[in-house]
């Protein structure tokens, strides 16, 4: 896997909507936030198309835009304006080999973790699970989660996860781990399970985050990937962000579902990780080595380009 390049001071950011749409309005805000940070836009046309209500625009013209941004050599980075859904309609338009050979930094998370999948499986590039222009950055960027943006993006050799203020790494099964990191939303997850783009868990770090899920229902989505052989060989599981999920009676959480899943596999578990649909929302290079260490309460990232 390869770690892109670090992100420049003043370098061409490319917007894409590879899932769903926002207003003009919105465009405008999120293109002068970015130059507020010291960066140049460009920005696909499909921003602010709708189809369906849903998708911001037809799926082929949405994954040109990707091709266009990987294949455009002022862009050095591509930032998800938010996400939504229909990112896996665009997946055969998606020119591999254009991602291949242009690698560099792509970021967002939730539906676009069908994109972090491919690129990741099919071109071996590390992606970013982080801030989405509009969703996070516009309105909310606070210093815990810029801090982690900056730091994920530019980093050398290592790149450490810290733990917000207030909100320790948790430990559920202790243990040492290390493996590539793969995973993002569970509900995308669980779509890509029978496709040629399945999730790839074998040897690896498993990360999971979810929004607005009954515990019934996520429930039913561990149960998928554990019948569907997904988390036999996994090294070790990272729980993120439950924004707004139910939790059941007596307490019975995302880390009741996942011992009981696992069962008396020597796996390390680690809950309460600051990334996915809440704030802070602090970055996971996914695709990168990771190394989980439940006595020192670590999770540290290679940084190999």
């Amino acid at each position: 896997m390869r770690y892109p390049e670090k992100l420049r001071a003043g370098a061409v950011i490319g917007l894409v909507s590879p899932s769903s749409p926002i207003s003009e309005e919105r465009q405008e805000e999120c293109c002068k936030v970015m130059t507020s940070l010291g960066f140049r836009v460009k920005k696909a046309d499909n921003i602010s198309a709708s189809k369906g209500g849903y998708m911001a625009g037809e799926e082929k013209l949405r994954g040109e835009w990707i091709n266009r941004m990987f294949a455009d050599p002022e862009v050095e980075a591509i930032f998800c304006i938010r996400g939504g859904d229909g990112a896996n309609r665009i997946i055969p338009y998606i020119d591999l080999d254009v991602v291949r050979n242009n690698p560099k930094i792509f970021q967002g998370y939730s539906d676009i973790t069908s994109l972090h999948l491919l690129f990741g499986q099919e071109c071996d590039l590390v992606t970013f699970h982080g801030p989405m222009i509009s969703s996070n950055v516009v309105d909310k960027f606070d210093e815990e989660t810029k801090q982690a943006f900056f730091e994920s993006l530019t980093a050398e050799d290592e790149y450490t996860y810290f733990a917000p203020k207030g909100m320790p790494i948790g430990v559920a099964r202790e243990g040492y781990g290390e493996g590539e990191m793969t995973g993002g939303n569970l509900t995308v997850l669980c779509a890509s399970v029978g496709t040629p783009y399945e999730i790839d868990t074998k040897g690896k770090i498993l990360f999971i985050e979810e929004i607005g899920e009954h515990i019934g229902n996520l429930d039913r989505h561990v149960y998928q990937l554990k019948n569907a052989g997904l988390l036999d060989e996994v090294k070790g599981i990272v729980l993120g962000q439950f924004a707004r999920c139910d939790v059941g009676e007596e307490g019975f959480d995302m880390t009741r579902v996942i011992l009981d899943a696992i069962g008396d596999m020597d796996i390390p578990v680690m809950y309460n990780i600051q990334s996915g649909h809440d704030f802070p929302m602090i970055t996971l290079p996914m695709g990168a080595v990771c190394q989980m260490d439940t006595e020192t309460k670590t999770i540290k990232f290679k940084v190999e380009r």
